[in-house]
């Protein structure tokens, strides 16, 4: 019967067996009869036993650290997608965050892909900061992604400036919902340093944040309507639509229209 520590041990067996000494800076010798690396040469490469390995592989252990992993899928060469699906297979998360460490990679397309769209339009990041908006959302948001402004926050916006009360329709509502939907978003990331430190200030600086972040309620981050009073074009109605960017989940672009 296959478990999900079988499946892990038979991923990491055939990643290995894929795998050519040479690739990994060993010599793979004129005799050599094993299929890509050798359970011994592994496990040197990651510095663990070849009896753990072997266990690992045989589905024989009754759990694996993320240091562990770690080691392995360095070892291993492997992608981004096949780390990721390595440590989901173990069901632990992976302490390097390799999609919020790629989040810098792709910035720059991000704020090309923006600009062109003709509707408000944005991208958070991990920690729901702005890294990239066009001239429609910088018009609507007026008090929020004012041009000039380095990584402006959501949640900073949402608790800390007195005009977001004003501006957006409805504001306890929506404001108690974005702290379910932030608590939802990040619950991978609770241990990051960022994160930890942003709920801290807001905790502090801000009653009804606080609140709301001691009730726990855990939302997913969807779409509807969002009304808003603006300034200069009064009573706005949009529809949101929020889509994750595919190499980066962490990070999200918004669309209003």
């Amino acid at each position: 019967m296959t478990t999900a520590k079988t499946s892990l041990g038979s991923f990491i067996r055939t990643r290995r067996e894929r795998l050519r000494p040479e690739e990994v800076g060993l010599n793979s010798g004129t005799r050599r009869r094993a299929k890509g690396l050798r359970r011994e040469e592994l496990a040197g490469l990651c510095g663990i036993s070849p009896t753990w390995l072997t266990w690992i592989e045989q589905g024989r252990t009754e759990s694996t650290s993320a240091a562990t992993l770690s080691r392995i899928a360095r070892a291993l060469l492997l992608s981004r997608a096949e780390r990721k699906y390595l440590f989901e297979l173990a069901g632990i998360h992976d302490p390097e965050k390799g999609e919020v460490a790629a989040e810098s990679n792709i910035e720059e397309s991000l704020r090309d892909a923006v600009r062109v769209i003709q509707t408000p339009a944005y991208v958070l990041d991990h920690a729901w900061n702005a890294i990239a908006w066009n001239k429609p959302a910088s018009d609507l948001f007026q008090e929020w992604l004012a041009p000039g402004e380095v990584r402006p926050n959501l949640l900073n916006y949402m608790f800390l400036n007195p005009s977001a009360r004003q501006f957006i329709v409805d504001w306890p509502v929506r404001a108690q919902r974005l702290v379910a939907e932030f608590r939802g978003d990040c619950r991978s990331l609770m241990d990051d340093a960022t994160i930890t430190s942003q709920i801290e200030v807001l905790r502090q600086s801000s009653p009804e944040f606080d609140t709301f972040w001691s009730t726990q309620n855990v939302l997913e981050r969807e779409g509807g309507e969002r009304a808003f009073v603006h300034p200069q074009d009064g009573h706005l109605v949009l529809r949101q639509l929020t889509l994750r960017i595919a190499h980066s989940p962490n990070m999200k672009l918004i669309i209003l229209f």
